[in-house]
């Protein structure tokens, strides 16, 4: 076959990469000038002339990731690049710390050690909480979605009756990592994201870093293993419209060329595949009912801050944080990559990254990073009298929107076209999975759908919680 992948993230280029092992023609479009998609590293320059790569924020590679560290042994066989973090902890107002490290590896011992050693919880606390919806975190199953869809995060949540704090402390950091604000997020996704992250894996939140930008890490890498197996990479370029009456797809390319194509992976953003489905009509006639539910959520900030002094050694490479303004994370780049440590060696600061996940669309830039830079002050005093040398601050609003009700009509990989494939992090996938590793087995499942075998395996966690058969 000869296949044309749109978008070079990590579903267009898993895809890729399972196609060009077989042996098939490939090409990959790119709209931007770097590999990665929201995934990606790009190259700026530091007011001295010195070049760093940027990303847009920082991102956990969880160990249930198996989809993920399966598309990066081919350029890492040995996970190098990888490096554990000890702990994960959420940091709230008056010094209030939660860790969700050294817990029991099954579930309800790791639900019970966590409320056990929460300070926001005491046993006058635990008659108020409600069983049932309690006990549906363990019970996630195909069911979940038809009861708990059409509720936001919200509403569960408050269902619960959990103490004020507890609940800031243990769910709140949580509800927000999806970029989704709470209220307009569904009840089943957040069950399924509780199953993925948390109840259904060994390994708990603990998660590694990337030693390295995400570009010279992996996606350059992976572009070069491509190349390597014929793989045609093309970046600058998007995809402007598609003719799929035709046999092969004809598909007109931002530089004015055609492209022919006897199938079509399509691994964009949500506002990518709106945009080309408008050009196109007869696409967006094949996701009919689905365009409905691609739509996205409230925009997401970061701000990186180069500083003229460190940050107490002591302070956790990532931590996430609470009741903090819209500060929703705060990562000192010197403890995750080589390169901002080489500049704290040479200059003695720090490279701090502030991240707001869900930021109130009317909100203007100067307002976030003042409450951003506020947080920061708060959870780490040292940083109040230091000086910002250079900043760099980015507002996107392309992440998808999983909101109340959306489920039933949200696209799977395959459509009514056998030759056109969706993939990315917004698609629906048989078993729990989300953002990088939702991209990436998307990807996979696209290659083994056009190539009518599963070639690539789709290693995944428990599908169903341990009371999933209660439903409750």
């Amino acid at each position: 076959m000869r296949v044309f992948v749109a978008g070079g993230g990590l579903a267009g280029l898993s895809a890729a990469t399972v196609l060009a092992e077989a042996g098939h023609e490939v090409i990959v479009a790119e709209r931007e000038e770097f590999w990665g998609g929201r995934a990606g590293a790009w190259t700026e320059t530091l007011p001295d002339g010195t070049p760093f790569q940027m990303e847009r924020g920082f991102h956990a590679f969880f160990r249930q990731y198996h989809c993920l560290r399966a598309l990066m042994r081919r350029v890492d066989p040995d996970l190098r690049v990888l490096q554990p973090a000890e702990d994960y902890p959420v940091l709230g107002p008056e010094g209030a710390v939660q860790t969700f490290r050294d817990l029991p590896t099954s579930t309800p011992a790791n639900i019970a050690t966590l409320a056990w050693r929460t300070p926001t919880i005491g046993l006058f606390d635990l008659p108020r909480v409600r069983l049932k919806p309690t006990l549906a975190m363990m019970a996630y199953g195909d069911h979940t979605w038809a009861k708990w869809d059409g509720l936001s995060a919200t509403d569960y949540l408050d269902a619960l009756r959990f103490p004020a704090e507890a609940r800031r402390m243990l769910f709140e950091v949580f509800s927000h990592s999806f970029f989704n604000p709470e209220d307009d997020f569904s009840a089943a996704e957040l069950l399924m994201q509780f199953h993925f992250y948390f109840l259904a894996n060994p390994e708990g939140l603990v998660f590694d870093t990337m030693r390295e930008p995400f570009s010279t890490g992996l996606f350059e890498p992976l572009a070069g293993y491509l190349r390597e197996r014929g793989a045609s990479l093309r970046t600058g370029t998007s995809v402007e419209r598609l003719n799929l009456g035709r046999d092969p797809i004809a598909i007109t390319l931002s530089d004015g060329t055609v492209e022919r194509a006897d199938a079509l992976v399509l691994g964009l953003s949500v506002p990518g595949l709106r945009g080309l489905a408008q050009a196109s009509p007869p696409l967006g006639a094949l996701l009919g009912d689905a365009m409905g539910s691609l739509q996205t959520t409230w925009p997401f900030a970061v701000h990186r801050l180069w500083l003229d002094r460190p940050v107490r050694a002591d302070r956790a490479p990532f931590a996430g944080t609470v009741g903090l303004g819209i500060l929703d994370n705060i990562s000192v780049y010197e403890k995750l990559e080589t390169e901002s440590a080489a500049w704290t060696r040479a200059h003695g600061g720090s490279v701090v990254e502030l991240h707001a996940y869900a930021v109130p669309p009317t909100m203007d830039e100067a307002a976030m990073k003042a409450e951003m830079l506020q947080g920061l002050h708060t959870a780490y005093p040292e940083t109040r009298g230091a000086k910002v040398l250079h900043d760099v601050f980015l507002l996107r609003e392309d992440c998808p929107a999983f909101r109340p009700g959306s489920y039933a009509a949200r696209p799977g990989v395959a459509t009514a076209d056998p030759r056109v494939k969706l993939a990315g992090d917004y698609v629906k996938m048989p078993f729990p999975c989300a953002l990088m590793e939702r991209a990436t087995a998307s990807g996979f499942t696209a290659a083994n759908q056009l190539l009518g075998e599963a070639r690539e395996p789709l290693p995944h966690g428990p599908p169903r919680g341990p009371l999933a058969r209660f439903r409750l």
